[in-house]
């Protein structure tokens, strides 16, 4: 989810966002010839003087979504730095006011999924500098060619009077700087083979919108219990090049992206490295699919992420169909959560129902900056390895559950007909063969266990004051095509909740943990 556009950043990179342009003038000496005169030396070639260019404008209400302002980069330039300010008129109570991002692409060129981009900061900056040997976080350093540029703004909310920008751009001159060098994370970590394995896939650095450094959120994944994460910093990938030292035997780094667009934000997990995913579209351009598709043959996953968040463009709005799993647990608990829950149970049945691949959820933390706690919630995946590849098929298949910290363990099963299966797996037994399942689960204090079929919830038992406890309940392929878990903490007033009350309240609890289901199929005879 968004940060507040004017919340406060510790400066990076400041001595090159406010180095000073090369002096100019003309270097003169005087040297010795072999009589012993004075002469004159060369005249040193005149130091380009820094340009400063001044861009200024007025977006109406309904401007389009990106607006990009040329900048032509001559021959010479070691550095473009870009400062840019806007107004923000009274509005009336409820009316949007004025909020605008910005971006950068080079002289390859703006066209959507194309090798032009330079760099994003959203809203969250309101300077850059871009350079070849490195450059603000959020952009991407490398070579500074001549050519046509062109800074992007995102009017994402305009005021009724407009809005009106002011961009100022500095084109440096001088030598370049020496080439810059990434360092990439290695695609696998010192694992336990076929385990389950802890991991966060929705996390926040400097390098967007958030306050910790890289560094900050490697070693707050090691406190959280966590054996892998994966950078989804907002609409750029330059923080893969900085996390190779930051991963290591005990922690797997997988690189993605936060896709934020207009109708909704989607992770692109398990890129390769450097690898930009566009966000400049809506639902009815019909971009997404073909993004979707880039990612996969990445070998990476598509995910909606917080598809009911109430913030502006946060709302998922492109359907599921190119999806290979859900976000239905952002941070902490709240009724946007509840809504995708509902939403994404309510597609099992649909999805088995047609014979159709169902799709798998995840919890992510999201964590920006403190308090919000990296880690809470994380999903729990059972892999073969601790690899990018083995976790990513783990997520892709639903072998997984989601916790609100590693202090909840869960051991989900269904057993029938000399056969069982596991989170993510089908059983298929004769239609009436009794099916026995099984949750056992520690680290929910007085926790509410509810069992849930496309029926809706059929079983519900509460834990011990000590929070451990095991939970057996029979039902049949014949009543159930799947059946998946939920632990849920009390309620404020300490009660459990229950399964078939109405009201203003909401009926449970924050959630504690959530199983992706166990199929139930009926053996053919």
């Amino acid at each position: 989810m968004p940060t507040p556009e004017n919340a406060d950043h510790p400066p990076l990179a400041r001595r090159r966002l406010l180095q000073a342009g090369l002096a100019t003038g003309t270097a003169t000496a005087l040297g010795l010839d072999a009589a012993g005169s004075a002469e004159a030396a060369p005249t040193a070639p005149t130091a380009p003087t820094d340009t400063v260019l001044t861009l200024t404008g007025h977006l109406p209400t309904g401007a389009p979504d990106f607006v990009y302002l040329p900048v032509e980069v001559p021959s010479g330039v070691r550095e473009i730095a870009v400062s840019y300010s806007y107004d923000k008129p009274p509005v009336p109570a409820g009316t949007p006011g004025n909020s605008c991002d910005i971006g950068l692409f080079d002289e390859r060129g703006t066209d959507l999924g194309g090798r032009g981009f330079r760099g994003w900061s959203g809203g969250f900056r309101t300077e850059f500098a871009v350079a070849r040997d490195q450059a603000t976080p959020g952009y991407l350093p490398g070579p500074i060619r001549p050519g046509t540029w062109h800074v992007v703004l995102g009017p994402y909310q305009v005021a009724p009077q407009g809005l009106d920008y002011t961009v100022r751009v500095t084109l440096r001159f001088g030598a370049p700087g020496p080439e810059f060098t990434p360092s990439y994370p290695p695609e696998r970590a010192r694992g336990r083979g076929r385990a389950w394995y802890r991991g966060d896939c929705h996390l926040h650095t400097v390098h967007s919108d958030g306050r910790r450094l890289p560094a900050e959120v490697a070693e707050g994944a090691r406190a959280a219990g966590l054996d892998f994460i994966v950078s989804t910093d907002h609409n750029t990938t330059s923080s893969h090049a900085v996390w190779g030292p930051l991963a290591g035997p005990d922690l797997l780094i997988v690189l993605g992206e936060e896709v934020t667009t207009r109708n909704g934000h989607w992770l692109a997990l398990g890129l390769q490295p450097g690898r930009f995913v566009d966000w400049r579209y809506r639902s009815r351009d019909e971009s997404f699919p073909r993004l979707a598709r880039q990612v996969r043959r990445q070998g990476g996953l598509v995910v909606p992420a917080h598809p009911y968040c109430p913030y502006v463009g946060c709302q998922w709005k492109f359907g599921y169909q190119d999806a290979d799993a859900v976000e239905v647990w952002n941070g902490p608990w709240t009724y946007d959560d509840e809504s995708a829950v509902d939403t994404w149970d309510a597609q099992l049945a649909v999805a088995l129902r047609e014979d159709r691949p169902w799709l798998p959820a995840v919890g992510n933390s999201d964590a920006h900056s403190a308090p919000q706690v990296i880690g809470s919630p994380h999903t729990v995946v059972r892999a073969e390895d601790l690899t990018r590849d083995a976790v990513l098929d783990g997520l892709r298949s639903g072998h997984s559950w989601l916790a609100e910290s590693a202090s909840v363990q869960l051991d989900f099963t269904a057993t029938g007909h000399g056969r069982q299966a596991g989170i993510g797996e089908q059983l298929t037994v004769p239609a009436d063969a009794p099916v026995d399942v099984r949750l056992a689960v520690s680290g929910v204090p007085g926790g509410t266990v509810r069992l849930l079929t496309d029926e809706g919830q059929l079983h519900q038992e509460s834990l011990p004051a000590e929070g451990v406890g095991t939970v057996v309940w029979r039902t049949t392929a014949s009543l159930a095509s799947y059946v998946r878990a939920e632990v849920r903490h009390p309620k404020a007033d300490g009660t459990p909740g229950k399964g078939n009350a109405m009201g203003a309240d909401l009926p449970w609890g924050p959630m504690a943990a959530l199983t992706n289901p166990i199929v139930l199929r009926s053996e053919e005879l």
